[in-house]
């Protein structure tokens, strides 16, 4: 690929992550006109080239549709989606509760059974961390990456020997992996994810070592990876302390 070429994904890639975040925080309702084509390289400033990327980006993640004619233009396709977690988009099923807020429940009881796990793992828990965590290195899907990730804080939350506290999460990711439809990894985001891998080794080494200190650190860091900075309205937040 040119340097030309690549300088147009790449400008295709903004402009197409910053209308699906406008689109997510508007909760925009399938078949809201967005304009037509002209309208949205004024807005933002592209080329035709550009646009027919933005396009195919949008068209690809289901989110756009084209139509021509007077009364064409592009149109909202589907909702946005449902949570946005770090670096992956998250699709779910209907389970009668919003998974935004059992990601918010996951989110705290983490927070609470990662402390408590500091003074409690024992070797073997420590093994079932390293395990999982070297699972998410490898996993090569945005689907697998999660599945992993949920692993690694199921050992945590076993690892702090709340049995009630431990079952509660573990019925929580229960239900989030049993109704998760689709899972994609958000384009130009790979830094964000060997960060997020390089702060859920923190936690595990902190826990192997019992370092409260690196632990809270790491956690603190866990927390501002969870949070999608350009439209905080669907991803789990926790509160500082």
């Amino acid at each position: 690929m040119s340097a030309a070429s690549s300088a147009r994904t790449s400008r295709a890639q903004q402009v197409a992550g910053r209308i699906e975040n406008d689109m997510l925080a508007a909760r925009t309702p399938v078949g809201t006109s967005l304009g037509r084509r002209a309208d949205l390289m004024r807005e933002h400033n592209i080329s035709p080239t550009v646009m027919n990327e933005v396009l195919r980006i949008l068209r690809d993640r289901g989110l756009v549709e084209v139509r021509p004619g007077a009364r064409g233009g592009i149109f909202v396709a589907s909702q946005p989606p449902q949570v946005r977690l770090g670096a992956l988009d998250l699709w779910f099923s209907g389970t009668g509760v919003d998974p935004l807020e059992l990601f918010e429940a996951r989110t705290h009881l983490e927070d609470l059974l990662t402390r408590v796990a500091v003074d409690r793992a024992g070797p073997e828990d420590v093994r079932d961390m390293e395990w999982a965590l070297d699972e998410m290195r490898r996993a090569t899907d945005a689907r697998g990456y999660l599945e992993a990730n949920m692993r690694l804080h199921r050992a945590i939350a076993r690892a702090s020997r709340v049995s009630v506290l431990a079952d509660m999460y573990e019925a929580i990711a229960t239900l989030l992996s049993a109704s998760l439809t689709r899972a994609v990894m958000l384009e130009g985001t790979e830094e964000l994810t060997r960060h997020n891998i390089a702060v859920h080794r923190e936690i595990v080494s902190a826990i192997r070592d019992r370092n409260r200190q690196a632990l809270d650190k790491a956690i603190h860091l866990h927390r501002q990876d969870l949070i999608q900075v350009t439209d905080p309205t669907r991803s789990p937040v926790s509160e500082e302390d």
